[in-house]
């Protein structure tokens, strides 16, 4: 079970979902940085459960312990090491996913894998739970790219058939992705919000769960990170993203609408302003070539609905191997994509600030 990435920055994710706690080390950060706990707290607030009914009413603190690497507040270029506790576990609810796999979960090829030693309860080391300490890591990283000028933000782009407003590619403001970090739930148009949360809502009543899709935008980088063929900025971002439970899908810039469009409508073109080279139209995305081009990095990112639901479905029991229909019991997010902000966000953190070291 592969649970570090990075090259530079090198972050490691240890936990389960019901274990005593969960945590990470990040290796590779400089030393004598001061960080900020009041905007760490504020970014593992914006993920944690329990705050609403539109998340899973399961209460954690997400209080992180820092264990090593951090001397009076400040980096010592040692591992940074981090624990967050489990306080809130309901282990027996998910004794009949031992035999009876959840679909669309990982409960049936972990079984495989490991020969039915996986941790199924709240999900082990599959569950979402344990991007609380990739939050705590990206909000590190974070500090680091700001004091180099870079800054990160995301928000609601979807959820259901509710849409928020999208980023402006080629003109994306410090001040609205400042913004958008601070929210706990993060849209671009405020008016949206409760019809968002009705969305939600409407599922839940109905023992059923929501997709969604999450926008982000990082700018300040400069002409030129990032190369070609397999260590492009695309495929480093991704490679970070895709660490997180339920995403399925990914595209910069104008992705798969590339497809339907001729290259007259969508090439990026050129123009000096200000003694300087920039580009009219940024429908790539902030990337060419697998290189920052100097205008935003944008992606979006696509959440899948959370298999776990009340509804009844169909399944089998790998005990006796008959079929047999499942309930799952235990508590659930009905969508997850309004949590996934700040962690889509801390992803995108640690793979520039990896890129950029």
């Amino acid at each position: 079970m592969s649970s570090v990435i990075g090259n530079n920055i090198r972050l490691s994710v240890f936990g389960e979902s019901h274990s005593d706690g969960i945590g990470c080390v990040i290796d590779g950060l400089p030393s004598g940085i001061k960080l900020d706990f009041d905007r760490i707290k504020n970014e593992m607030k914006r993920r944690a459960p329990g705050k609403d009914k539109a998340s899973t009413p399961r209460r954690e603190a997400d209080e992180p312990r820092i264990v090593s690497g951090v001397l009076n507040g400040v980096t010592t270029g040692a591992p940074l090491a981090v624990f967050i506790e489990n306080t809130n576990k309901k282990s027996g609810d998910y004794e009949n996913l031992k035999k009876i796999p959840r679909p669309s979960h990982s409960d049936y090829p972990a079984f495989i894998k490991f020969g039915g030693n996986n941790d199924v309860r709240g999900g082990g080391h599959f569950s979402a739970r344990l991007t609380a300490p990739i939050v705590f890591a990206g909000a590190i990283a974070k500090q680091i790219l700001e004091e180099q000028g870079i800054f990160i933000g995301a928000h609601i782009k979807r959820i259901g058939s509710v849409c928020d407003s999208s980023f402006d590619f080629n003109n994306i403001s410090e001040d609205l992705l400042k913004k958008l970090s601070l929210k706990s739930f993060s849209v671009i148009d405020e008016s949206i919000e409760e019809e968002m949360r009705a969305e939600i809502e409407k599922y839940r009543l109905d023992g059923d769960s929501v997709g969604g899709e999450i926008e982000c935008a990082a700018i300040g980088l400069p002409v030129g990170v990032g190369s070609n063929i397999f260590d492009t900025v695309e495929g480093k971002i991704s490679s970070f993203i895709f660490g997180v439970p339920a995403v399925k899908g990914i595209q910069f810039g104008l992705g798969f609408d590339f497809a339907k469009k001729g290259g007259s409508e969508v090439n990026d073109g050129y123009a000096i302003k200000d003694g300087k080279v920039a580009l009219l139209s940024n429908n790539n995305g902030g990337v060419l070539g697998g290189m920052t081009s100097g205008a935003p990095i944008v992606f979006s990112v696509a959440m899948k609905p959370t298999p776990s639901i009340a509804k009844p479905q169909k399944s089998v029991n790998l005990e006796t191997m008959e079929n047999e229909e499942l309930v799952i019991k235990g508590r659930h997010d009905p969508c997850v994509a309004h949590r996934a902000v700040p962690v889509i966000e801390a992803a995108t953190a640690l793979a520039i600030l990896d890129l950029m070291i």
